[in-house]
């Protein structure tokens, strides 16, 4: 328990800084869906999608080849400095590229007259990718403290252009006579929203300047043929789990059918707009679920040669799905004081939001699993397990996205998330034997289900009783899941 609490710790600091700065990110939501159009909205939304499949293609797994190969005294000295070295010329070369290709690249992804968007986008990317490993070294050496304080600057310093640009300015030049504010700030515009997005990563970039020049240690060929040896099969099934991660939001654009008599792009992006919107509040869960892998993930390799390790490993997925299932609780319970951050010409999208957010919970659970082949050096694997996620992921969009629009997309993430687990527990039983309490994790969700029928199905009129009914079935969660395991703590306790 002691070392459990440990990870707790870590997580509370991690989260800290990653649910405050989400937070405060979500708090441009508002903003957005009421200074920007559905269709503007969706520019935004989709643009972001594709950073996902970027970032994971650009970090190609050695972001995870960092913690495996820092526990090997031999190879440790050389790994920061190898790894950088190799991520800085991949993101240099990504740049370049997409300079010198932007005008077919713009029209390809439909954005031919805002090239600007796209470059700004792959210039963002690449130092994003360049750095995730300078923040790995922080996790690695237990700086949670730095780690946040950095994080936390690059999102105060993206908040604060963006209500320069998209409030303060517009506000100014509206009664200005300088004709260069009135030029290009009378009305807010999408493409600030970029501008502050590359200079909050260029000052998280000097930021972490410091540490990433006192620790050059030479580059190692040999040393990194063994790391992408170890990598290459995360970077497939990260590009495999990236399709399950946003290929919703882009097959929109190819799929989705437009009613007649209506201008096609517009209408695609406003369906985007109001998919994306609504997608943000589900983010919540998404928000602990980075917070808890930016704690676990060296946690879970540092304990992996402990006698109890799969004992841990089954424990500590229990409390993940307790707090996961409650948030969701939480969510659905106060759905109507949750959906105010959002415009409300985005409400339309409300009926996906529990389906999102248990899609969300499961993808969860599908990091919790995969530490069994990461462990064990079996991340083959993964590709297999997030392979088969992105089949069903293209085939329930390829095919129910023309009849049900959004909706199809927010069942198809939830499909994949869910086989995928099961998938992933079958091999881990099979080729590791990690003792997850199923029927204990099951009993959980159902609890969760039954509490959630049932505010639905029983409603009161004044606000008072109706929140204190809420209240009391989120107390009712906790009373039950919190006392179970503190028995089995009990008991274990005795044994």
């Amino acid at each position: 328990m002691g070392l459990i609490s440990k990870l707790v710790g870590q997580t509370a600091i991690y989260g800290l800084s990653t649910i405050i700065g989400r937070f405060l990110n979500f708090m441009l939501v508002p903003l957005y869906t009421r200074c920007f159009s559905q269709a503007e909205y969706g520019v935004v939304t989709e643009l972001y999608s594709y950073t996902v499949f970027l970032m994971i293609f650009l970090t190609y797994g050695m972001e995870t080849g960092f913690f495996r190969f820092m526990q090997n005294k031999d190879d440790e000295p050389k790994v920061f400095s190898t790894i950088t070295t190799s991520l800085f010329s991949s993101s240099a070369i990504f740049i370049g590229l997409v300079f010198l290709l932007l005008s077919p690249i713009s029209s390809v992804l439909g954005y031919s007259d805002h090239q600007d968007f796209v470059m700004i986008m792959a210039i963002i990317i690449g130092i994003d990718a360049f750095t995730s490993v300078p923040f790995a070294k922080l996790r690695h050496e237990n700086k949670a403290l730095q780690f946040a304080a950095i994080k936390l600057t690059n999102i105060g310093i993206n908040i604060g252009l963006n209500i320069l640009f998209i409030i303060i300015l517009p506000t100014i030049a509206k009664t200005s006579s300088n004709q260069w504010l009135v030029d290009n700030f009378s009305t807010p515009k999408v493409v600030y929203i970029f501008i502050s997005n590359l200079a909050a990563s260029v000052v998280t970039l000097i930021l972490l300047l410091p540490d990433i020049l006192k620790n050059r240690n030479g580059f190692d060929y040999d040393l990194l043929k063994r790391i992408f040896s170890y990598s290459w099969p995360l970077l497939i099934s990260g590009l495999a789990g990236s399709i399950n991660e946003v290929y919703d939001r882009v097959s929109l654009r190819y799929f989705l059918t437009v009613p007649d008599g209506v201008d096609a792009s517009q209408y695609i992006l406003s369906q985007v707009g109001i998919y994306g919107a609504n997608y943000k509040l589900a983010m919540i869960i998404s928000i602990f679920n980075q917070a808890f892998r930016f704690a676990a993930e060296p946690f879970f390799f540092s304990r992996m040669k402990e006698k109890d390790s799969r004992q841990m490993y089954a424990k500590i997925m229990n409390y993940f799905t307790i707090f996961t299932l409650l948030l969701f609780l939480v969510i659905m319970l106060y759905l109507n004081i949750f959906k105010l951050f959002i415009g409300s010409n985005f409400h339309d999208g409300l009926g996906i939001i529990p389906v999102l957010l248990m899609a969300n919970i499961f993808l969860g659970i599908v990091f919790n699993l995969s530490i069994w082949y990461k462990v064990t050096n079996q991340t083959t694997f993964g590709i297999w397990i997030t392979g088969f996620g992105a089949l069903i992921t293209l085939a329930i969009n390829i095919v129910f996205v023309p009849i049900y629009g959004y909706v199809a997309c927010a069942w198809a993430t939830l499909a994949c998330y869910v086989l995928m687990a099961v998938l992933s527990y079958i091999l881990c039983q099979k080729h590791y034997g990690i003792p997850y309490k199923i029927g204990t994790l099951a009993a959980y969700f159902i609890l969760a289900g039954v509490l959630y029928y049932a505010d639905s199905a029983i409603t009161f009129d004044g606000l008072i009783l109706s929140y204190t009914y809420k209240t009391v079935l989120v107390g009712i969660f906790l009373i039950l899941t919190v006392g179970n395991e503190w028995r089995i703590l009990k008991a274990e306790k005795k044994l």
